[in-house]
Parts: C-alpha cells; structure tokens; sequence
C-alpha cells in the first residue's frame, strides 16, 4: 500500500500540515513538496537513484507518518469489518496482519489499506487500520458510518516511520533489549508486536512497500525525531524520500492507489486476487461482492500488466498502450526509470484478450511509440523476511 507518485507532487509547502519529522528533514537538505495536504520530503541530496539503490542494499528510513492510523474495536469487529472488505479479518490471530481493500456496493476500491488484529481487551476485539493519506478522512468516515456498533479511534498523536532493505532487522535489533532484539529477528512478514523504546511504546510490524524485508514503526510523535535519528546515526541507513519509495515499489510492482487502483478498478482486474481468501469468495458477504464474484468466474475484462520497454526513453502514467497494428488496448497508470535494471519499465491495464506475457506492445509516449514487452510482475524479485 502506497500512496506516492512523482506526478502529484506540488511544491507549494506553506500552508500544509507536517509531519513530527519535518524539521529533522530540513535539517538533512531535503527537498520538501506538498503531497496529500503534507510537507513532504521528495529526495535528500544525494538523490533519488542513490537513495533507491542503498535501500536495495542497506536500509532506508522513510517517514509515513502522513498516513492515517487507527483503531477498531468493538464485538466482533473482525466479522463486521468484513462487511467492507474482501480481505479475511475474522481468521487472524493477533499479531497477523494482511492487506486488502475497501470497496464500494459495484466492488470498485475505495482504498488499499492495511489491518492488523490486536489482542482483544475489555472482551472487545481490536484492529489496527493503515490507510492512504490522500483518502484517510473519507476512509475514516466511510468506517465510522457502516459500522455504528465498532468504535473507531484515529492515533492522531502517532507518527510512523518504515525502516526497510536487507539490513533492517539488523539495525532495528539494535535499539531494543536483547530479548526484543531476538524477537525482531525471527518475525515473518505480516506480523507485527509490541515493543519498549527507553518507556515508550513501539507498534512495530514486518512491512513495507518497497519489495524489501523491512518494518513499520508505530510510535508516539512526540518520541518519532528522537527514534529517527537513532536509527539514522547507523552508517547502514539513510534517509529516503518519496521519489524514491515510487520506484521502490514500481520495480516491486505493488500498486499505487489513485493512480493503478482506484474508484473504477475491481480487485480482480488489479491482480489482487491472491488477496482474498477461498472462504471469502465462497462466502462473499462484502461489498461489491456479486461483481468481484463474476470477474472471478468469468474473467476482467481488462487485466494490470507489467512492461518492459526498449530503450532509454520512459513512458509515463497516461500513456496509450497499442499494439503493433496501432489499435489502442489500454492505458498506462504508472511508469518511470527502474535504478535496479537501468532501463525504464511500467504497468498499466491492457484489454485481457492482449495481456499475455511475452506479447509486443507500442507505448504511446508524446505521440511517439515506444517499443516495449509485457512481462510478468515483480521486474524486481520481493526479498520478504518468511522465517528460517
């Protein structure tokens, strides 16, 4: 779940909100943009193909604190979360997590989003929420409204940071007990616990959105400058702006919301199948349900593919995807420079019936076409901590 891209970025910066860790980015040079409503920051000094490929090969500190963090809780919150997403919440034990969606009554998405099951507490049960920032107030409000018997709580006085690459675990450990630290260690992905910082308390789970091992840091915002820097300080990390999360997750070929999925894309023609369980497309009970049901029996009609294209030139989100006899099959929703692979490469949703991997496609680039494959996704093979 990500919500970055190179396109929407305004540099207007000030009238809009920041983040606790807006003066540690100042302080680091950053270059800051106004994305969301956030001053953000878009690459530090050493720029965005440096900051890319150190995460793919150290760690990466990146501040997601404008994202929307909440809390569910109430009887049988699980079940009735369900109601509103496809995703299977009722069979999570605590400390799993998994990803999904919000979608409408036509099983459009909403937003992509993250839920984690907390231990239950006063007999009720609990959720974590991570949503978008672009659409977390109308997120929170759609929840609010459609389950009236769940409170639901927003951790506005939460920052989070993700720390991700090879040597997070490593890194992260060092700031804990040694207890914690082993504990760190041996989490798979899509986990997540509790943690003690020095008295103050840590919601950390095993994510991200980068392809790489790495974790998500819930913690308090008054505490978030002091733990950054911390983590800063180790010469295995630096920090990492929104340019480069885009292209760390456009190789990892993980969705960007508003832009690959959005209110006219079906989970199904998104290629996000595998997040739905069997009993929840047996069962349904969720919005959207009889449409995401029919594309699964009968196939979208139009499916998300990867590209890689010829040449140096890149392809940019909007462009027309056609075929070699000119005929226009579909359109391009995120495209850019991939700094792993040296070359430039894209996804976008192409008519079903030419989706195939291996088939040669033009890319509609200023009205030039540029030559290009569609390959299976990720471009970037995913490095997920799954356990020894």
């Amino acid at each position: 779940m990500s919500d970055n891209q190179a396109v929407a970025f305004n540099t207007a910066v000030g009238d809009l909100a920041r983040t606790p860790l807006y003066d540690l980015h100042c302080s680091l040079g950053a270059r800051m943009v106004g994305f969301a409503d956030y001053a953000m920051p878009v690459q530090y000094p050493q720029g965005i193909i440096s900051e890319h490929l150190h995460t793919r090969a150290e760690a990466g500190l990146f501040d997601v604190s404008h994202m929307g963090q909440a809390i569910l809780a109430g009887p049988y919150a699980a079940r009735r979360l369900e109601r509103l997403v496809p995703g299977d919440i009722a069979t999570l034990a605590p400390g799993q997590m998994c990803y999904t969606q919000l979608l409408d009554a036509h099983g459009h998405i909403l937003d992509d989003l993250m839920v984690t099951r907390l231990p239950d507490e006063g007999g009720r049960e609990r959720l974590f929420l991570v949503v978008n920032a672009a659409t977390k107030r109308a997120d929170f409000i759609h929840i609010a409204a459609e389950l009236p018997d769940c409170a639901l709580t927003v951790l506005d006085d939460r920052a989070l940071l993700a720390l991700q690459g090879p040597r997070a675990a490593e890194v992260l450990s060092r700031h804990l007990t040694s207890a914690a630290a082993e504990s760190i260690m041996v989490m798979p992905f899509m986990s997540a616990k509790s943690f003690d910082w020095e008295g103050v308390a840590l919601n950390i789970s095993r994510s991200g959105y980068t392809g790489e091992d790495g974790f998500e840091i819930s913690i308090p915002a008054t505490a978030a400058p002091i733990f950054a820097g911390k983590l800063l300080d180790e010469a295995e990390v630096r920090p990492i702006g929104l340019g480069a999360r885009d292209s760390l997750r456009l190789e990892a070929g993980l969705c960007l919301y508003g832009h690959d999925i959005d209110r006219t894309t079906n989970p199904v023609e998104a290629g996000l199948l595998w997040s739905i369980s069997k009993r929840r497309r047996t069962e349904g009970g969720f919005f959207g349900y009889e449409q995401v049901k029919r594309a699964i029996d009968h196939g979208p009609t139009r499916r998300r593919v990867g590209f890689l294209l010829v040449g140096k030139a890149p392809a940019r989100e909007g462009a027309d995807i056609a075929t070699l006899e000119g005929e226009i099959i579909g359109r391009l929703t995120s495209g850019g420079f991939a700094p792993s692979l040296g070359r430039p490469i894209a996804m976008g949703y192409a008519d079903a019936a030419y989706a195939a991997p291996g088939s040669q496609v033009s890319l509609m680039a200023r009205g030039k076409p540029l030559a290009a494959k569609i390959v299976p996704m990720p471009f970037v093979p995913h490095h997920y901590f799954r356990g020894s």
